[in-house]
């Protein structure tokens, strides 16, 4: 397997991973499911799941096509990226709630009313958060339009919906396997993999953006 592509697969598994959570949307889903029949849980699972991959599928097609259309540099889109996914990897490590990647209280209580959840909360923003939205976009433009390379990162995405769609059919068992404490451990070390990616989109906008060149321009005219 090409280095390249194995460089974009982990990176995109790592990503997808952390910003859309499967354990910890788990968590959620049997929450708000809680008492609802076996039938209808796994309905909505199925349901959640199929919605949010039709929402990120649209933004990894069209997000950079959007992009240009609104005048967003790609260079501004790392670097304002980068700073999103740094801030929901902070909040991962440190074992709290982030409303890019999770619902909020408000969405939490609204949920509670509704009698179908799979759209919302569910599908959005609990899969299909800002944070998963905005990595999706980022992670397509690394490949710089290759095609083999945007497999790769859809291939991710398809894994990481299948594995979070696994974790909702499984959700009780699952939370009461591994506890708060199991919970936190794993929410933890991919947190500080996402902060270390999002530094270097961060450091990619920063350079592609050209604001850099005067700078060395200046430091070696002076030398």
């Amino acid at each position: 397997m090409p280095p390249e592509i194995l460089e974009i697969g982990l990176a995109a598994f790592t990503t997808f991973f952390a910003t859309i959570g499967p354990i910890d949307a788990a968590a959620i889903f049997a929450a708000l499911t809680a008492g609802v029949p076996a039938r209808q849980r796994r309905k909505t699972a199925f349901k959640s799941v199929s919605i949010a991959a039709i929402i990120l599928m649209v933004f990894v097609l069209f997000g950079g096509d959007v992009l240009r259309y609104m005048g967003i540099s790609m260079a501004a889109l790392k670097t304002a990226g980068g700073i999103l996914l740094l801030l929901v990897g902070i909040d991962m490590v440190l074992a709290r709630s982030s409303g890019a990647t999770s619902t909020t209280d408000i969405e939490a209580e609204e949920a509670h009313h509704r009698d179908d959840i799979s759209v919302f909360p569910l599908a959005t923003p609990l899969i299909a958060g800002p944070g998963t939205i905005s990595a999706a976009v980022l992670l397509v433009a690394k490949t710089d339009g290759q095609v083999d390379l945007i497999a790769v990162v859809i291939a991710a995405l398809l894994l990481t919906l299948l594995i979070t769609l696994i974790c909702f059919l499984m959700a009780t068992q699952l939370h009461r396997l591994l506890g708060v404490t199991g919970l936190n451990v794993i929410t933890r070390v991919v947190g500080v993999l996402l902060s270390a990616l999002a530094v270097q989109f961060v450091f990619d906008g920063i350079e592609s953006s050209g604001l850099l060149e005067p700078m060395t321009r200046s430091l070696l005219t002076d030398s």
